[in-house]
């Protein structure tokens, strides 16, 4: 018994939308074979009865075209292979890491070294790097504090990274964006 009788599947709409044998409505369809032959336009229990003789699914794979358009084709083989092009292309994605490096206002010198020498090293990493003032109290009241820390630290790292973005308040902090240059 084919997959094409199967109760369960027979005229239903897949969960991805996928309109396939029953459930196509349209009386005439252009079909094309799994193996890449044309049947032309035909009726859609003609096309019904190919896909069937075949032991495969009638899949309607462009259904705004007059008339529409469906292939004779193996749904889950076709299925699994989209799962797996879409799991390949995940693989190949670069994934950005941001790391956060924070500062006070009134933050000395030394100290900002020592978290400029860690921004540096994300930065070679290849990481991007947020650098935050978090603005506590009366320091809310001059943000420009916390504006001026971050544009004492940005030349020390310009020579390694490209700024992002601007320094810049978001509610209790002011944020710069620096991301690596590229090689």
């Amino acid at each position: 018994m084919s997959r094409h009788n199967d109760r369960n599947n027979r005229g239903r709409k897949k969960p991805d939308d996928t309109i396939m044998n029953d459930a196509i409505r349209s009386s005439e369809l252009r079909v094309l074979g799994d193996d890449g032959e044309q049947f032309g336009i035909i009726s859609r229990a003609d096309a019904l009865q190919i896909a069937e003789d075949k032991g495969l699914d009638l899949v309607l794979v462009s259904p705004d075209a007059k008339p529409p358009v469906a292939k004779v084709m193996d749904y889950g083989k076709h299925k699994y292979e989209l799962e797996k092009k879409k799991k390949e292309a995940r693989k190949n994605q670069k994934k950005i890491e941001v790391k956060e490096v924070k500062f006070s206002c009134k933050i000395a010198e030394n100290d900002i070294a020592y978290k400029v020498k860690h921004a540096r090293e994300f930065l070679e990493k290849g990481k991007h790097v947020k650098l935050r003032v978090f603005l506590r109290g009366r320091e809310m009241a001059n943000p420009e504090w916390g504006v001026d820390v971050l544009n004492r630290v940005w030349p020390m790292l310009e020579d390694i990274g490209n700024l992002e973005s601007e320094a810049k308040q978001e509610g209790r902090y002011i944020n710069m964006y620096v991301t690596p240059l590229k090689k």
